[in-house]
């Protein structure tokens, strides 16, 4: 027999005027030097991420959790540690199992700064587009890259070389060639690509960051080509390319950085015809557990990187079906990304990639 249905619940509500809660003491302090690579232009802006958490029986339903970051205090790895940190203290620790370091001198110019790598990701480039390239005229959607997605696009590429390439290096290079080829660049106009790459992982004795720091550790290196040769050449020649800018990142690259930022007065990276993709597939912000569960879906909450509109992020994410990863021997790479992008509206819906880009349940672009 069906149970009768629940009364609606009545309560009351009393509306008070705002009032300030104080903390019982004044709030610590300190004011400290941020690292070169921290104070560059390009990271002078708050970042927006936001955390879905679902439903569960012990709760009253799902909810989402926010927040802003100002880039200039921290990177994706040093923000999740730090969230990872206040979960721990939330269900009962006394201190976070790493202790948070600053550091930041570390990553500053040296005594006598010196350029000693290329930078072409701050070049200062003459904007002579006219209406080629209008902010206005972007869409910013986002795309679901599970594995019937990806067959084609691996194929796309020399089977020789499949055992050597990334998912990562195989989807960017894809995507740059057929952003650029929706672009309708004059075949002579530069175009580049800046995959950010953090030095964290990077193999150096000593280590160049400790354990626990939490400051920017990542570099933008860019790789420049004319629109023709992207779009002419096959997708392995911008395959190449991504793989080039990955192997960019070195312990020099990012001192080379800071020194730049000294002698050049911190320039910012150049916009015109430009793409940076971050991975953020294993930073694992949908791992931070506050006593609800890891999160459905935790990233950022929509494309751009401050003034910097062309930068994407690849995030992790389950479509309907679930699909999530795929284990192969071109990397066993997080596939279900999120990919926000941009590029002319008309031209968009004219390339034959469409029909690769199935939508994710989760319209970033769309939110705010």
């Amino acid at each position: 027999m069906a149970k009768p249905f629940s009364p609606t619940i009545e309560f009351t509500v009393r509306r008070c005027q705002p009032e300030l809660v104080a903390p019982a003491k004044p709030t610590p302090h300190v004011v400290k030097l941020l690292s070169d690579i921290d104070d560059q232009a390009s990271l002078r802006f708050q970042i927006p991420l936001f955390f879905f958490y679902p439903h569960k029986p012990s709760m009253c339903g799902g909810f989402i959790f926010a927040l802003r970051l100002n880039h200039t205090m921290s990177d994706g790895a040093g923000l999740v540690q730090f969230l990872k940190a206040l979960a721990e203290i939330a269900q009962g620790a006394c201190e976070p199992s790493i202790p948070p370091v600053w550091r930041r001198e570390l990553l500053i110019a040296r005594d006598l700064p010196r350029i000693t790598c290329s930078h072409t990701e701050y070049d200062e480039v003459p904007n002579d587009d006219d209406d080629e390239t209008r902010n206005e005229d972007m869409v910013y959607d986002s795309f679901f890259f599970g594995p019937n997605q990806l067959k084609p696009i691996h194929r796309l590429f020399p089977h020789h070389q499949h055992h050597q390439n990334s998912t990562f290096e195989v989807l960017t290079a894809f995507i740059w060639r057929c952003r650029t080829i929706a672009f309708r660049l004059e075949p002579h106009k530069e175009v580049r690509f800046m995959a950010t790459r953090n030095v964290r992982g990077i193999q150096s004795n000593p280590p160049l960051l400790p354990s626990g720091y939490y400051g920017n550790g990542f570099v933008f290196p860019a790789v420049v080509t004319t629109a023709g040769k992207l779009c002419r050449n096959s997708f392995g020649y911008a395959l190449e390319l991504v793989k080039k800018s990955k192997a960019m990142a070195t312990v020099e690259y990012i001192q080379s950085a800071a020194d730049l930022m000294v002698i050049k007065g911190r320039p910012s990276l150049t916009p015109l015809r430009a793409w940076a993709v971050s991975d953020v597939t294993r930073a694992g912000f949908e791992d931070v557990d506050f006593g609800w569960g890891k999160a459905i879906y935790g990233g950022p909450a929509m494309p751009g990187a401050g003034d910097f509109l062309g930068a994407s992020f690849f995030v992790p994410h389950k479509n309907a079906k679930k699909e999530k990863k795929e284990a192969n021997r071109l990397g066993e790479y997080t596939i279900a990304s999120v990919y926000i992008f941009s590029f002319h509206e008309e031209a968009v819906f004219r390339e034959p990639i469409r029909p690769l880009f199935e939508r994710t349940t989760y319209e970033l672009a769309r939110v705010f």
